[in-house]
């Protein structure tokens, strides 16, 4: 008996001998950081920035120590033994087509496809569903090095023209060019320093938004100010375009809208930031001046459709969950609206129009469900999706009864579904098929609680039969912010954590819109920290259940989501073996001025604006919680020089204090992407490169085993 006890223990050591690896530390010596004394005051105290040179990104000593630490950086990836096997299985896995979903433009279709390892996304047209495919516009042609991202935005209502978007090398600015659909030329009308717009047309030509030009060396830094609205003339140089909008009182505020489908009314939204905004419109038949419908700043309230005078308004007023009404604006006050979608338990996140049908998109547990009606919110019928996961409304002019949309999953690639607006029935239009079987994995949703109690919803994604004993990888990815709901999508990267035995995990924190704008309003200001208890809840839950352990876990965000990991990594550093923060808002005393930073004061409040607000952010501001001499989770930052919403001083700024206070063998690397931006538009080759580095990287610092290459052997 004892000797079959002996026996058994000693197969289960080489059991997990097989799921864990014991690698050596990899050397790093970081660059030295000059500091300089530099300090600000903040109602009478005094915030040291001694990094503060890092911000100056066109600066020649921040180019030659972004270019020392890239060389540390890539010195130390070189050295991972497995680096070239994870970049190949990726680079495989990623090497398959896709496609978006068609929409129409008067008898053709369009549609963009990538191959499977072109840099960018291919636009293609065809005429009918039938006809054979013609490239339209190739961004892969236009940038020989994949750094350009083309992009349609606006039709002509004669379905003539369309309007593409041009961005370079990752950054936000926009240039907006046209061309004719029948013909495929290019037109020689071409508008510059756009941001954040469409190209909305009316008669001969059509409406966007833009800045005004900046001045030079300050194009990906500068404080961006006069959001304005423009009427381009098909044919006319820029500086002929005639102002519609701007808001000389407020200029940091934000302006973008479109016209309605019947061409009668320009609707404006107007914005302090990433939260509530007015919502004004034009009648564009009288020239009218602008009338205020709904005003700022306090709700969400946009324009889906209009029946003459009756517009059709998704909004959260006396609704968290959000419902969409009926406003004359012949007699707007709130006692003549109209409940066409009441209010109901789940969060009605988008309405869209097509075929003269509505649209309705709800998130049940932050997976979607889409249901058809009729205009007055009658004759409800649900579409029936292929599982539980996430997928976009149907859209499209009034006319067009054949309509698109797209599902997926953790474990369903993208597919394209047809829908048939008179029939109400769908069918697979585009399947996409890859090198792995998902029947092998399962995904989940669980409930943990958090700090104080607040139950909060998980997805997992993990092989089946995987054992609960805490020797398994496992990465967690949050964002927890700006009202924007994380629900299941599928990534090809993610496979090869699960091929290793790895398990992803994804909480819906507060903060974000999964569960209505109560469950916003519970992690922005001055609750903002519920977003990181969450997230560390979530953390434990995973380790008390068997999932992983502190040694095995590692954290990933980007963007809001990159405050997230670095928040959580200074407040509970012994809780994670290595960190991924990317494109990060890191210092959060001084993010307001920089591009459009200021435009996030309604989500996190400004250091500027009063004492409390102050010393909330410097609570969990991550460049301003590092503590000397403390041992921090394998780091690796990750940002781009191109990145003008979340510009790099931030990732800069707290990957050089964090080498200073590391204490350990533990690396802090920081990885800078050239002609790359916060990450739209980024091309194949990079996102592999980089992909493959990030799981490299999370592979050796859990002392994960890789079954690729050579080393499955």
């Amino acid at each position: 008996m004892i000797a079959a006890l002996a026996m058994l223990a000693s197969c289960k050591q080489e059991n997990n001998n097989e799921r864990t690896a014991n690698y050596p530390p990899i050397p790093v010596t970081y660059p030295e950081t000059a500091e300089q004394d530099v300090v600000d005051e903040y109602f009478g105290e005094k915030v040291p920035d001694p990094y503060r040179w890092l911000e100056v990104d066109t600066a020649a000593a921040v180019e030659e120590w972004v270019k020392a630490e890239n060389e540390v950086t890539f010195g130390y990836l070189e050295k991972i033994p497995f680096r070239e096997d994870v970049r190949e299985r990726y680079e495989e896995l990623f090497n398959y087509p896709k496609f978006s979903a068609p929409f129409q433009v008067g008898e053709y279709y369009f549609f963009s496809k990538n191959d499977g390892l072109q840099n960018q996304s291919v636009i293609y047209r065809q005429k009918g569903l039938d006809g054979k495919p013609e490239v339209f516009i190739d961004p892969n042609a236009i940038s020989p090095d994949g750094t350009t991202s083309i992009n349609i935005i606006g039709v002509s209502d004669d379905n003539k023209y369309v309007a593409v978007s041009r961005q370079d090398a990752g950054s936000d600015w926009q240039q907006i060019h046209v061309y004719e659909v029948e013909s495929m030329n290019k037109l020689p009308d071409e508008l510059k320093w756009v941001k954040f717009s469409g190209a909305s047309f009316w008669k001969d030509g059509f409406f966007y938004s833009r800045y005004p030009e900046p001045a030079p060396g300050t194009e990906l830094s500068g404080n961006n100010l006069f959001h304005s609205i423009y009427y381009h003339k098909l044919g006319d140089p820029q500086e002929n375009d005639k102002l519609i909008f701007m808001d000389k009182a407020n200029p940091t505020y934000y302006h973008f809208g479109g016209v309605t489908e019947d061409g009668r009314y320009f609707v404006l939204y107007q914005a302090p930031g990433t939260d509530g905004y007015a919502t004004l419109y034009k009648d564009l038949e009288a020239d009218s001046e602008f009338v205020t419908l709904f005003e700022g700043y306090s709700n969400k309230s946009s324009v889906v459709h209009n029946i003459g005078s009756k517009f059709l308004v998704l909004t959260d007023i006396d609704a968290p969950n959000y419902r969409l009404i009926e406003v004359d604006i012949n007699d707007p006050s709130p006692a003549n609206w109209k409940d066409v979608i009441p209010e109901s338990e789940n969060l009605l996140q988008a309405v869209n129009t097509g075929g003269g049908k509505l649209f309705a998109n709800y998130l049940e547990k932050a997976t979607d469900r889409i249901y058809q009606m009729e205009y007055d919110g009658s004759g409800k019928k649900e579409i029936k999706l292929p599982g539980v996961g996430s997928a976009n409304a149907p859209g499209g002019r009034e006319e067009y009864k054949t309509l698109f949309y797209s599902f997926t999953s953790f474990l369903y690639p993208p597919s394209i579904f047809k829908y048939d607006v008179e029939t109400g029935e769908s069918s697979l239009f585009q399947e996409t098929k890859l090198k792995f079987n998902p029947e092998e994995y399962v995904e989940k949703q669980v409930t943990y609680k958090s700090k104080d109690g607040t139950e909060v919803t998980m997805f997992l994604v993990h092989k089946k039969d995987l054992p609960m004993d805490g020797l398994n990888p496992c990465l967690l990815y949050g964002y927890g912010g700006f009202n924007i709901s994380l629900t299941p999508s599928f990534s090809t990267s993610r496979i090869m954590l699960l091929e290793n035995g790895g398990v992803f995990a994804m909480p819906n924190l507060r903060g974000g819109g999964e569960y209505g704008e109560k469950w916003h309003q519970d992690g922005m200001l001055m609750k903002k920290q519920n977003v990181f208890d969450d997230f560390i809840a979530a953390a434990e839950y995973l380790i008390a259940e068997g999932y992983t352990s502190k040694e095995k876990l590692a954290i990933q965000g980007g963007s809001n989501g990159g405050l997230l990991v670095g928040a959580c990594m200074t407040q509970r550093p012994d809780l994670f073996a290595v960190a991924l923060p990317a494109v990060g808002v890191m210092d959060m005393l001084r993010y307001h001025k920089f591009t459009v930073g200021k435009g996030w004061i309604p989500e996190y409040g400004s250091s500027e604006e009063s004492e409390e607000m102050f010393r909330y952010l410097l609570s969990y501001s991550p460049y301003h919680n590092l503590k000397p001499g403390t041992e921090y989770p394998a780091t690796l930052v990750t940002t781009a020089d191109h990145d003008d919403r979340v510009v790099p001083a931030h990732s800069f700024k707290f990957a050089a204090k964090l080498q200073k206070c590391q204490a350990g063998d533990k690396p802090v690397l920081i990885r800078i992407e050239t002609d790359a931006g916060h990450g739209a538009g980024k091309p194949t080759s990079k996102i592999i490169d980089e992909q493959a580095d990030i799981y490299s990287f999370l592979f050796y610092n859990t002392n994960t085993p890789v079954k690729y290459g050579k080393l499955k052997k």
